[in-house]
């Protein structure tokens, strides 16, 4: 049987302010919902408060996971083409070489700065590897 942390325990809210629960003992999921939740489900929360939270402990300090009302979430808005455009203009620009300016069929890594046929390139350095 996993063990709990107590510590995380409060319903009611007096100690953290908002209702919390440590994690995997949280609310029934058919109510309450984290922000990836939502987003599997195709919705988003629509400008409603924080619900509630699931706290848990990590080596560098607590965590939470905010929890939102399923009943209040609004469906989330479709990508635009204009939306589509940005992102392909984007990646498109993360395909150009600094070096010799050809658009290539990869991203550039961040690694080396340049493409892999440019001097300096990843292939180069696998070489003097």
């Amino acid at each position: 049987m996993p063990r709990v942390n107590r510590r995380y325990l409060d319903p009611d809210g007096e100690r953290f302010g908002i209702p919390t629960w440590p994690w995997r003992m949280g609310p029934p999921s058919e109510e309450w919902a984290t922000m990836r939740q939502l987003k599997a489900r195709g919705l988003r929360p629509g400008g409603q408060p924080v619900a509630g939270q699931l706290g848990w402990r990590t080596r560098s300090g607590d965590k939470f996971a905010y929890l939102y009302r399923v009943e209040l979430a609004r469906p989330r808005r479709p990508m635009t083409e204009a939306k589509w455009a940005s992102i392909h203009k984007a990646t498109q620009a993360r395909r150009i070489c600094p070096a010799c300016k050809q658009v290539r069929d990869y991203e550039i890594p961040k690694r080396y700065g340049v493409c892999n046929d440019c001097p300096g390139g990843a292939n180069e350095a696998a070489a003097a590897a």
